[in-house]
């Protein structure tokens, strides 16, 4: 099954979100039809314990730690998700970010129900 675009979600802290908003728009990866910076966050509530090696932005080492941050969500043509990735690890404060690549299969579906 093919697909041409992919949503890409992000856990951030909420400080950030503009600056990843503009880096990501510069490349083209927030644009929607004739819309450019499309983003969608929410906030949500993140758990992590960071192990011996870890150099955590927040939180204590072998500490259970919680704290507010945003899921970020955007629209992104496939060929400019690795791009997108190399723009979301420069500016996120985490070592390593939580991000998730999904396929969009609107237009599969667009093409079999809808003429």
């Amino acid at each position: 099954m093919q697909f041409t675009e992919v949503k890409i979600e992000v856990f951030i802290p909420e400080e950030y979100i503009e600056t990843l908003r503009d880096e990501l728009n510069k490349i083209g990866a927030c644009k929607t039809g004739e819309y450019d910076h499309c983003l969608s966050y929410s906030s949500v509530k993140g758990y992590w314990r960071p192990l011996e090696e870890a150099s955590p932005f927040n939180g204590e080492i072998g500490q259970i730690c919680a704290g507010k941050e945003c899921k970020v969500e955007i629209k992104c043509k496939r060929e400019l998700v690795k791009d997108a990735l190399e723009v979301i690890n420069d500016i996120h404060p985490y070592e390593t970010p939580m991000i998730y690549i999904l396929p969009i299969l609107n237009d599969y579906f667009e093409k079999l129900y809808i003429k």
